[in-house]
């Protein structure tokens, strides 16, 4: 299939072959007949991209102070290759389309193989395939035009905009801004019987609006203008104002504020500055408002990604039900659609619409992109013939996103043959792909479960995801590195402990990376293995965004279970004998995420470690501090990048940037499967270390000590 893509570094767009997008749980896969371009949003999107990089960084000042606290953190060459990856890979455009379901996902009962449906957001892409969560899509009746459905996404932004301003039949309202979203809001708002009055500064979107059968719409800088609109509404003044503009100018804002009646609402749809003038917002006691994308579910990963909806005698119109609704008015035929239409391109000629966009040379407003949805296409794509040589690992790769990219692809190289990937998105897979000479691009997980070519499988997904796919790699006698954590619950834990011992595989290995950082070998060097260890771990991890994925607990796990693990694990290797006993213990926060604990080890051999985990610190402070006591011996290790031990002969080791032995982690698998050594980390110790932290889980619940 393709897929049009754009290049953040260069703003180079092009169409590429990518194998189809993943189809998760509560998705469905749609094959699309149109979709449409956003000059709005996707050209200021390639604009940015287009841009040098001190105008690409005047334009994103909130991602270059966050490049600078990396640089601070992570040092300057790792975060200038992080970067550099984000920006040469290829990005995808679009969030509005149509077409047929050709897949459905599991937990999808709504639609069926063969629906036509319009979708909308995260996943909507210009592309001949795409997978979209059912919430974000709705059926199209067979009276209505596929083509016209196409804008479904686009409109929801304009109905969420009229739900705002509260109106009512009879009453008038002004848009302000007359493109794709404001010609649109002038159409529905006369479609149910209120008095749309357009304002653009541009003739041709105020010709176009009248041509599609709307009376009153005027230019900006019309002599007077404010009394032409107060004329309009009986000499009140508009009852709303629906800014639809995208402007760095005040004017949208203050003039709204110049035209709307007392008590009247001003609504803000496009991207205006709001830092207006006081007096007639005060005098009129103006009600401003801005109104959030297609509407109630928008950016919330319950309803979008999950699929649990809002009932409606609490929420009467979702981001999906605003949808609905324009598709409703498309089927009682009460919109013009084909007059907002203005060009249509096909797929591989659609990086010349945004030239158009960008050059402004003519007037345009509804573009449409058309796919060939006759043509057979390609689930998954070969993009190499290197045979793999059998007495190496021959690695497919599940997942590939940024820690991926940045900390274990780079580090494999030369270790291994890369021989199958699979992402969600085929634009990622493709980009990785190439990158690192893969042979093929695969649809589907099972496609590099069920190939026996490959003999070692790498997980990197989402938590919720690891298990199952480790899972099936040992059922299909595949080694695996899997990123931490190895399973979500106990229960899959012990699932995934009985397949293996069951197998005859003997390479199953968490990304536990600390083991092999420099500074822990060294340190383990200072120390007997028989001694007794006092083990301090204090992580100043940092506070994350309630609504991040980690903090799911269907999905992330929450930070304990996430991140945790590989805190015990380290204390357990710094002891040298396994654990025996967990306490555990958190402070509540407003949103009762238990993310910041202190957690209480016993070993087998009498040492003991306390590991304070802490989400409620400062960035300026270090991320990780260690220190272990034994025998009159302290050693200290500062954040990876520098080693101090005390006794009868003190030492101090400094470290190039943060080493938290990605690269010999990585390697060291790698290396023992093709010279048929042990694994590097035994899998009774991921499995212990893994058993511990759900052990901290019950213990706090249960307010006691745990024995293992």
């Amino acid at each position: 299939m393709q897929q049009l893509t754009q290049q953040l570094k260069s703003g180079k767009m092009e169409i590429l072959e990518v194998p189809f997008p993943a189809l998760n749980k509560g998705q469905i896969l749609v094959r699309n007949y149109y979709s449409v371009i956003s000059a709005g949003t996707e050209g200021k999107t390639v604009t940015d991209a287009r841009k040098g990089y001190i105008a690409k960084a005047k334009s994103r000042q909130k991602e270059v102070k966050q490049v600078i606290e990396m640089i601070k953190t992570n040092g300057l060459l790792p975060t200038y290759k992080l970067v550099m990856n984000k920006l040469e890979a290829p990005s995808p455009l679009g969030y509005s389309c149509a077409g047929e379901v050709i897949a459905v996902g599991e937990g999808v009962n709504k639609f069926k193989v063969g629906d036509k449906v319009a979708s909308g957001g995260q996943g909507a892409f210009h592309a001949d395939v795409v997978s979209v969560y059912k919430n974000l899509c709705v059926k199209i009746p067979e009276n209505v035009d596929i083509k016209h459905a196409a804008f479904a996404t686009i409109a929801s932004i304009a109905i969420q905009g009229i739900r705002q301003a509260d109106l009512h039949f009879g009453e008038n309202c002004a848009v302000i801004g007359l493109g794709i979203v404001g010609q649109l809001t002038m159409q529905i708002l006369k479609s149910v019987g209120i008095k749309p009055i357009g304002i653009d500064i541009n003739d041709e979107q105020v010709k176009a609006v009248k041509n599609a059968g709307v009376n009153y719409a005027f230019n900006r800088n019309q002599a007077g203008i404010e009394d032409i609109i107060k004329n309009l509404t009986n000499g009140y003044g508009t009852d709303a104002v629906i800014i639809a503009a995208a402007t760095s100018s005040l004017d949208p804002v203050e003039f709204a504020g110049t035209i709307t009646r007392k008590k009247g609402k001003v609504v803000i749809v496009g991207a205006v500055p709001t830092g207006f003038s006081r007096a007639n917002y005060y005098k009129k006691e103006l009600d401003l408002r801005m109104s959030s994308s297609y509407g109630p579910g928008r950016y919330d990963t319950n309803y979008e990604e999950k699929g649990i909806d809002y009932p409606i005698g609490y929420v009467r119109f979702t981001e999906n039900r605003n949808m609905q609704s324009f598709i409703d008015l498309l089927a009682d035929n009460k919109l013009n659609i084909d007059k907002i239409i203005t060009h249509q391109f096909s797929l591989f000629d659609a990086p010349k619409a945004y030239d158009m966009i960008l050059e402004k040379k003519e007037h345009f407003a509804g573009i449409l992109i058309k796919y060939d949805e006759k043509e057979e296409l390609k689930r998954s794509i070969v993009i190499n013939n290197i045979k793999p040589a059998s007495q190496v690992p021959n690695v497919g790769f599940i997942g590939a996103g940024s820690f991926a990219q940045g900390s274990l692809l780079p580090n494999m190289k030369g270790f291994c043959n890369f021989v199958g990937i699979v992402t969600g998105h085929g634009n990622t897979a493709k980009y990785v792909g190439n990158k690192y000479d893969f042979n093929y691009l695969a649809a589907s997980s099972d496609e590099i479960h069920n190939d026996s070519k490959i003999n070692t499988v790498f997980i990197t997904t989402r938590h919720n995801l690891h298990a199952e796919n480790v899972l099936k790699a040992i059922h299909n006698n595949k080694n695996v590195f899997v990123e931490k954590p190895l399973a979500m619950t106990e229960e899959e834990l012990v699932e995934i402990k009985k397949a293996y011992d069951k197998s005859q595989i003997k390479h199953v290995m968490v990304g536990f990376n600390r083991r092999f950082a420099p500074a822990i070998q060294e340190l383990k060097k200072t120390f007997l293995k028989e001694a007794e260890k006092s083990i301090l771990i204090r992580v100043n991890s940092g506070v994350m965004p309630l609504d991040h994925w980690v903090n799911d607990p269907e999905i992330g796990g929450g930070r304990i279970i996430g991140e945790g693990c590989h805190f015990i694990d380290l204390a357990m290797f710094l002891a040298e004998s396994p654990i025996v006993s967990v306490s555990a213990d958190y402070m509540n926060d407003a949103n009762n995420l238990n993310n910041t604990v202190s957690i209480n080890l016993k070993m087998k051999n009498g040492s003991i470690a306390s590991i304070n985990y802490f989400s409620n610190g400062n960035k300026a402070v270090p991320k990780e501090y260690i220190e272990v006591f034994s025998s009159g011996t302290v050693a200290q290790i500062d954040d990876f990048k520098s080693l101090k031990v005390f006794g009868k002969r003190s030492k101090q080791y400094k470290y190039k940037g943060m080493d938290k032995g990605h690269a010999k982690g990585v390697q060291s698998f790698l290396r023992s499967i093709k010279e048929g050594k042990p694994c590097p980390i035994p899998f009774e110790e991921s499995y212990l270390s893994m058993l511990a932290t759900f052990k901290v889980i019950q213990s706090i619940a249960d307010n006691r000590k745990i024995v293992l």
